[in-house]
């Protein structure tokens, strides 16, 4: 127990440090002595003492983007604040070793309501890359040959044996990211590496502390964003701002085999099929996380059925397509993106006719990297 409340206070003390504040650099010291000698009541106090702190500190840094309106607010606003401040204090992580079988992994990934996992090498002793959807999309795409055949990859491999068949030579170290380091990292690591899931890992202990993601890194920054000078170009329509794709669209009808939608996914790289009908409307959405409905199902073995036929699986309650005009603001897109815990919107025309999509990277990336530029 010692050891743990040690660790997060050496982690804290980073913080500190950066604010050169040596009567803060004392408090740490204190409280390290309060825990080494068990004094509980210094210790409580000493808690109180760093939440007001960390009060402070918040609102010294909303007081310095008062002092610069529509100035860069945002990336300001993740370059002052660190990984560490977006780790819950209680969250689902799984982790897998790359000896488990592909098929238990993916299985466990349905069970545990979650969409990627860190994969450890017990060889090695660290993390060596992340198990996801993306995975189980590309060895069902490879393998897949008939409902007649057992895709015996998915049923014996083991996920090691998977990440020699498919990376062979092209093995990349794991992105990772540091808990001290900044958002605005964090988001440019995202974006650069295109990726959707960063694992936030301790450089003391080696252990992963958190996966970050678009959703929600954005959600935080709506958190705070009612507090923060409203930047002009929020008022500005997608269509002005020229945010999100608008060519190469690529859309799947009712009747498309779901092996051919698979094949779409591995290819293009996207991460969802707007469904249309033969006017080219939006009627339905399938996802690259609506494919881990087969290995919930357990019917990956037939990959010939229609799209439509395999939404039927959905896992979830579907309330529709969530969609958007060009000519709406950007912060209207933010908060129904918020709201909806989507990651995306289908862009249409007055008749519902696809005309591309906006992401949570298209909108961070307006936001953090270009400020609505």
């Amino acid at each position: 127990m010692v050891t743990v409340i040690v660790e997060h206070y050496i982690l804290m003390t980073s913080l500190i440090c950066k604010h050169r504040s040596s009567l803060i650099c004392l408090i740490v010291i204190i409280i390290l002595f309060c825990v080494l000698t068990s004094n509980s009541t210094c210790l409580l106090s000493m808690f109180a003492l760093e939440r007001q702190w960390s009060k402070s500190i918040h609102q010294y840094k909303l007081h310095i983007f008062w002092n610069y309106p529509d100035h860069n607010v945002y990336t300001r606003f993740m370059k002052s604040h660190r990984c560490y401040d977006l780790v819950p204090t209680s969250s689902k992580l799984v982790v897998f070793d790359t000896s488990l079988q592909v098929k238990k992994a993916f299985f466990a990934l349905v069970s545990n309501g979650v969409r990627a996992a860190p994969l450890w090498d017990s060889k090695k002793q660290c993390f060596v890359g992340m198990l996801t959807i993306t995975d189980f999309i590309n060895i069902l795409h490879r393998y897949y040959k008939s409902p007649l055949v057992q895709i015996y990859e998915l049923e014996e491999h083991k996920i090691e044996t998977w990440r020699e068949v498919y990376l062979q030579d092209s093995f990349k170290p794991l992105v990772c990211i540091s808990p001290n380091a900044s958002l605005y990292d964090a988001v440019s690591s995202l974006l650069k590496n295109k990726i959707h899931r960063l694992p936030v890992i301790d450089p003391l202990t080696g252990n992963t502390l958190y996966i970050l993601t678009h959703k929600r890194i954005l959600k935080f920054l709506k958190l705070f964003i009612s507090e923060m000078p409203k930047p002009s170009f929020l008022r500005l329509t997608l269509e002005k701002l020229n945010i999100g794709t608008f060519k190469n669209i690529a859309v799947v009808r009712a009747d498309t085999p779901l092996y051919t939608a698979l094949g779409i996914f591995v290819e293009q790289r996207v991460s969802a099929l707007p469904v249309v009908d033969d006017k080219g409307r939006v009627v339905d959405i399938y996802s690259k996380f609506d494919v881990i409905n087969l290995a919930a199902e357990k019917t990956y073995n037939n990959l010939d059925v229609t799209v439509t036929k395999a939404l039927q699986h959905r896992s979830q309650y579907f309330e529709g397509v969530l969609t958007c005009h060009r000519h709406e603001t950007l912060e209207a897109i933010i908060n129904r993106l918020v709201e909806a815990e989507v990651h995306r919107l289908v862009v249409v025309d007055e008749q519902d006719v696809v005309e591309g999509i906006v992401s949570l990277s298209d909108i961070l990336q307006a936001l953090v990297l270009a400020d609505g530029k």
